[in-house]
């Protein structure tokens, strides 16, 4: 999961994927360090066209507050550009991948 540095990039991103995940975290939030790796292990291989992000919010705060991301960890799912999933704070790993599941399955197929 590559660490965006900054707006630019994720406009870049944005444009060019069809199907991108952001993580919303930071480096003191214990959950965003837990379920990065997690999201990451267990999209990757399942999800091979879903590029996945992760944007520091005590870094990168604009971003984050253009994102509406006022609260941490968030996941929002993009698919051609528009935000389908947005998940914050308490939420499932499988709930999350059933819902870009569905989503998934109809763009590639």
């Amino acid at each position: 999961m590559n660490q965006l540095e900054d707006q630019a990039q994720l406009d870049v991103i944005k444009q060019d994927k069809d199907a991108l995940l952001i993580l919303f975290g930071g480096a003191h939030c214990g959950v965003c360090q837990t379920i990065k790796p997690q999201i990451y292990d267990k999209f990757s291989t399942k999800f091979p066209d879903l590029e996945m992000v992760y944007i520091d919010c005590e870094q990168l705060q604009e971003t984050c507050a253009q994102h509406g991301v006022f609260s941490l960890p968030v996941v929002q799912v993009f698919f051609m550009g528009q935000k389908f999933i947005e998940k914050v704070r308490g939420f499932s790993l499988l709930e999350l991948e059933q819902e870009i599941n569905k989503t998934y399955e109809k763009m590639n197929s």
